[in-house]
């Protein structure tokens, strides 16, 4: 069900500034359509689904903060089986679940902000992904800039707020973006929820120093063909919180919490297949990454 992706190398660098320019962005602005309700500028399945007067995407009120928010329940539809609450920042296929296109978009955001509640039905298990691309006219594709996948882990019951960083992958800038919210995963199960709210993008990597290059980044031995994977900073100073290991389509792997340990660190690869892997790591001086092959 999710949109993918491919894409290649990344780079994460910041910087200190803050900015909103996601259309509809708090969910302020609905318009009515015939017996239902859609919010602007975003893409759902309520446009299919209300001839039964069933809809998986809702206007929640009041908002956190403002009058609304954006309110996603899976639901089992009359005739149609069990339909996920999604909505896209564009338009939305409906057969296939994904993102058609998206809004216009130049710059690299840090992260992408917001608040949430959500909770899964069984072992369902909603999303937040977001995705830049720059269209190539000579080879006439959306090429990938840089993406996330979050899947969204154990349930948040009341409203809290979050940061999802994001990966790059080349130094292009993006001349559009899409923002992907999921109440359910590939089997989605009637009654998990996602219910958002004010959402922005923070800060930029443009024109900031590679952070790899200034932090003095060491992985080897690169590839590993042995079990263990050995990351290190010639800036001894700087600290790991967590490191995460991601698959080439952003999807999280792995995660090991460190808790301010001081470099070098090991870590176990074995149970990766053969394959390319991205490192995203969580220092003491921001969002570090780089890319691996296992062999």
């Amino acid at each position: 069900m999710k949109t993918r992706i491919i894409l290649s190398f990344f780079v994460i660098v910041i910087a200190n500034s803050s900015f909103s320019q996601i259309p509809n962005s708090s969910f302020e602005n609905w318009t009515s359509i015939d017996s239902y309700i859609v919010p602007d500028n975003w893409g759902t399945l309520n446009p299919v689904t209300y001839p039964t007067g069933v809809y998986t995407c809702q206007k929640g009120s009041p908002g956190n903060p403002g009058s609304a928010y954006l309110k996603l329940v899976s639901r089992t539809i009359p005739g149609m089986g069990v339909k996920p609450g999604i909505a896209v920042s564009g338009v939305l296929n409906p057969n296939t679940y994904q993102a058609v296109s998206g809004f216009a978009y130049n710059d690299r955001p840090m992260s992408l902000k917001g608040n949430w509640q959500y909770m899964a039905g069984g072992a369902d298990q909603g999303y937040i992904a977001a995705y830049f691309t720059k269209w190539n006219a000579a080879s006439h594709i959306h090429q990938s800039v840089g993406q996330f996948i979050y899947p969204l882990p154990g349930m948040v019951m009341a409203w809290e707020s979050f940061t999802l960083p994001i990966t790059y992958f080349n130094g292009l800038l993006p001349d559009s973006a899409i923002i992907v919210l999921s109440a359910s995963g590939n089997v989605p199960v009637s009654g998990s929820y996602l219910w958002v709210d004010n959402l922005s993008f923070y800060g930029s990597t443009v024109g900031v120093e590679d952070q790899p290059v200034a932090t003095g980044l060491l992985i080897y031995p690169n590839p590993v063909i042995q079990d263990r994977l050995i990351i290190n900073l010639k800036n001894h100073d700087i600290t790991a919180e967590n490191i995460d290991v991601l698959d080439i389509h952003g999807k999280l792997i792995s995660r090991l919490i460190f808790g301010n340990q001081h470099f070098p660190v090991s870590m176990d690869v074995s149970t990766l297949q053969t394959g390319e892997y991205f490192l995203r790591i969580d220092s003491s001086s921001g969002v570090i990454s780089s890319k691996f092959i296992r062999q």
